[in-house]
């Protein structure tokens, strides 16, 4: 399995790639190639700041000699109009990497404040509900997505297929009920020597009865109303950790955090998020 680091070295060079192609014959053609110039990182939308150490990764394999001042890091609030970094080098160097350090940054940062802004309202409810993200992201942007969930404040829910099972209703349906998938899941993780935690999902009452019985590590309520929630809450019982998830936004999420479940998975923070204003000039 490809680590973090791998994953990001990819990521960029493929992007450079789609980007430059033979070369960026804008810049080539009417900047000397021996031209040295500055460039700030202007913030031009209050947020939360994310992939600051990605850009700097960004600048690093596009040039080495690309000095980086970071004034602002990872996960401080940002008003419009801060500098959060000054970048100096070849002037061609600054133009030809623009754009993707503006494309990872504003959208690690969109993720980064929406997850704040989700977080901080349950915390304001009295509640000790943690956010969780989902699978729902874009391809090949995964880790930095996450990445930016945990800089937010949130928590990673799983990173992909292979770091947790989770037993949703189409595993539970063709496995033939929640004894014979939670049975398989356990039997495969003895024999393949994988220590995994294992959530079960559930629609209703009866299936929550039945999967108590198998003693998950975590139970997801999937599309139950805060009314049900309370209910389900309490015949959990602190027996293992539970979730919420489906059709859950912003504007709904209090009652379901008030219940007392200990996540809410939302696909909105990193599916249909807005990417932060940010712009990269000239000094």
């Amino acid at each position: 399995m490809l680590s973090v680091e791998e994953l990001t070295d990819r990521l960029i060079d493929l992007s450079f790639a789609e980007d430059i192609g033979d070369g960026d014959h804008t810049t080539l053609c009417c900047i000397p190639d021996d031209e040295m110039g500055s460039s700030r990182l202007i913030v031009k939308e209050d947020g939360i700041l994310a992939g600051v150490e990605v850009a700097k990764e960004v600048f690093r394999r596009f040039d080495p000699t690309m000095k980086v001042e970071v004034l602002i890091k990872d996960g401080v609030a940002v008003k419009s109009g801060d500098i959060a970094m000054i970048v100096s080098g070849k002037v061609q160097s600054l133009l030809q990497t623009e754009r993707l350090m503006l494309n990872i940054m504003q959208r690690m940062s969109g993720i980064a404040t929406m997850t704040h802004k989700y977080q901080q309202a349950l915390i304001d409810a009295g509640t000790a509900t943690r956010v969780l993200d989902t699978r729902k992201t874009t391809p090949g942007m995964r880790m930095l997505e996450k990445a930016a969930v945990r800089i937010g404040g949130g928590m990673n829910h799983r990173i992909g297929l292979f770091d947790m099972i989770l037993l949703k209703d189409n595993h539970v349906d063709f496995a033939g009920g929640i004894h014979n998938a939670m049975t398989r899941a356990r039997s495969y993780c003895k024999e393949k020597g994988k220590d995994l935690k294992i959530e079960i999902e559930v629609r209703n009452f009866q299936e929550l009865r039945e999967a108590l019985a198998e003693k998950p590590d975590r139970i997801m309520f999937d599309n139950f109303t805060p009314e049900d929630t309370v209910k389900a809450v309490e015949m959990v019982n602190h027996q293992c950790e539970t979730e919420s998830s489906g059709g859950i936004t912003f504007d709904n999420m209090i009652p379901y955090a008030k219940a007392g479940v200990d996540y809410i998975s939302f696909g909105a923070l990193t599916h249909s998020v807005k990417g932060l204003d940010l712009s990269f000039k000239a000094c």
